[in-house]
Parts: C-alpha cells; sequence; structure tokens
C-alpha cells in the first residue's frame, strides 16, 4: 500500500491549483481583456469546445466566473465574480517579475496605465501595514490559525511537459512566461521551500516526501531558469546547496500577493502562514499598489499600452491607449 502524502497547508499552492492549470489561467487572463462569450475565448485561445466547457464548468463552480444571461437569446456570458476579479493583484505581480527578468531584449507586451493618478505604472508589492516595498531579507513567518498537514492529492498539477508550452498560447503575456518557472505545484513547492530557508537537497526530500528523480529534475529546471544556483558545501562526496538568486528573491513578491488571495478566500479565515514586516514591525498582507501614488492595483482602473495588436491572436481588448 503506497504511503499517504501530507502537504504542508498553504494559501499559495491553494491559489496555484486554480491558476497552475494552463486552460483555467489563460481563461481568467482572456476575462480580464472583456471576454465574456464561449465563442470568444475559443477564439482567442484556439481551445477544444470540450475542454473550454469543461473549464468553464470548474471556474463557474469555484466562484471565479458567473453565468448571466443577456439579451432576448438568453446568450449566457461569462463574468468575473469579485473572487475573480480580486486575482488581478496576483497577475500583476506575476506580470511584473516577467517584465523586469523574463522578457529578454522585447519590450514588455503591457505597459499599465493607472487610471487614478494618470501615470504609467510599475506596481509593486508592498506590506499593508507601512506601504513599503517587501524584499525577502525583512520577512518572518509563523504559524497561523490555519496551520497544519493534509494528505496531498495525488498527481494534481504535478506534472510540466504538457502544460509548460500552453502558458504561451494566445497573446504575449509576462505573467505566462512567469507561470512557466512556477506553474506545476512542484516546482512551485520548490520555490517555497527556498523561500523558507530549506536549501539542501535532503531537508528539501524530507520536507516534501518527493521522489528523487522529481526532485532533481525540478531542481535542475529551477537553476536552468536562474532563480536557483549550486553552492558546494561538501566535498567526498559533493554535495551541494540549492540557494535563490537575485531572479529568485525577486519572486517573493509574487508569492506573497497570492498568499493574500488565497488567505482571503480559500483558507475559511484561517490563514496557515502569518508574515511580520521587520522593517515596521507589523503583521502584513501582501498589497499590489502603484508605484507612482502608492494606491491600491484593481482591474477596473488600469489602462493598457500594447506593444502587439489583439486581433493578431483572435482576441478582444484591451485597447491600447496613447
Amino acid at each position: 500500500m503506497a504511503t499517504l502524502r501530507m502537504e504542508r497547508n498553504c494559501s499559495v499552492a491553494r491559489t496555484l491549483d486554480i491558476v497552475s492549470d494552463a486552460w483555467a489561467f489563460l481563461i481568467i487572463r482572456e476575462a480580464f481583456f472583456g471576454t465574456q462569450t464561449f465563442e470568444a475565448f475559443r477564439s482567442a485561445l484556439g481551445i477544444p469546445r470540450a475542454t473550454l466547457a469543461d473549464r468553464l464548468k470548474k471556474l463557474t463552480g469555484l466562484a471565479i466566473f458567473r453565468q448571466v444571461a443577456t439579451g432576448a437569446s438568453q446568450r449566457k456570458e461569462y463574468r468575473l465574480t469579485e473572487m475573480g476579479l480580486d486575482l488581478y493583484s496576483s497577475f500583476t505581480a506575476l506580470m511584473q517579475f516577467g517584465d523586469r527578468w523574463l522578457a529578454g531584449d522585447q519590450p514588455p507586451p503591457l505597459i499599465l496605465v493607472h487610471m487614478v493618478c494618470g501615470c504609467e505604472s510599475r506596481p509593486i508589492v508592498a506590506c499593508s501595514a507601512c506601504g513599503e516595498r517587501i524584499h525577502l531579507k525583512e520577512v518572518t513567518y509563523r504559524d497561523g490559525p490555519g496551520a497544519g498537514r493534509h494528505p496531498a492529492k495525488p498527481g494534481r498539477n504535478t506534472r510540466r511537459v504538457s502544460d509548460a508550452s500552453r502558458f504561451l498560447l494566445g497573446r504575449p503575456s509576462s505573467v505566462s512566461r512567469a507561470l512557466q518557472i512556477i506553474g506545476d505545484k512542484w516546482s512551485f513547492m520548490v520555490m517555497r521551500e527556498a523561500f523558507l530557508g530549506n536549501c539542501r537537497y535532503d531537508k528539501i526530500q524530507t520536507e516534501l516526501a518527493i521522489a528523487p528523480n522529481i526532485l532533481t529534475d525540478r531542481l535542475s529546471r529551477l537553476v536552468g531558469f536562474g532563480v536557483l544556483y549550486r553552492r558546494l558545501y561538501q566535498h567526498a562526496p559533493d554535495r551541494y546547496e540549492y540557494r535563490l538568486t537575485e531572479m529568485g528573491k525577486d519572486l517573493f513578491g509574487s508569492f506573497v500577493a497570492m498568499q493574500h488571495w488565497g488567505d482571503r478566500w480559500l483558507s475559511g479565515g484561517k490563514p496557515p502562514v502569518l508574515l511580520e514586516h521587520l522593517t515596521c514591525g507589523h503583521d502584513f498582507h501582501g498589497s499590489v499598489i502603484c508605484d507612482q501614488c502608492r494606491q491600491p492595483i484593481v482591474a477596473a482602473d488600469m489602462q493598457y499600452k500594447l506593444a502587439y495588436d489583439p486581433k493578431t491572436f483572435g482576441a478582444l481588448g484591451p485597447r491600447s491607449v496613447s
């Protein structure tokens, strides 16, 4: 009989359980740009009809979308709920990470314009208590009321090869590039252990109860992406630590933003982890704010300057502003 694997309760993992399904992520992303009908989603993503129907049903069941009948034909539209719209800040944090580290020599696909202040905005993940930008070295954590472990769901979101390229379907997207790195559950969990200070192979394997071949694969892949690097700490036999690079440390803000969404919507009021900002000495959550006016970023307040034409991809909006 197989041993039941137990997982740490984690609001980021709960969030990624939704957005690490590539089709679900792409559908939510299109909805932020105004797509609401079945045929418009299918045109933008080239998604099989049965797959689209399945994901829309699941996302509606999760309360990310609600169905609305419109017009005399009673045609159904899929509109983001408050819960769905609240994912925008997590997407924005991932987008900024992708713009900084994964765009290569290409311009960012989108430049955000914050209508509240009228400025081009490069949002940051800030402390909800003092408003200062969050850095990994300035944060400590402790167990929250929802701490503990639960039985792992076997096989869920652990595969990476088939889904990784799907994140890039449709329009250019820095969020897609970021999810190529952490979009499968094992890669995310290895990065989480790195943020918690666990950097040695044996410690990570014990903590995650992960098969050696899978752990070796994910560590090699994360090193290849540049978010971890290997440091020799023992000879005969050679043993290595896997440390966060500056790029890897910069992912922490995205994790904190996703944690806040998971705490708010998926923890039942019992967050598994509480964060303290050493700079101000207060408990906090990650707040995604405009770097110009320091006000929270919400989807309804944003316009975009585009480096591409959505029509080229068979997609709707957003309309580019000058």
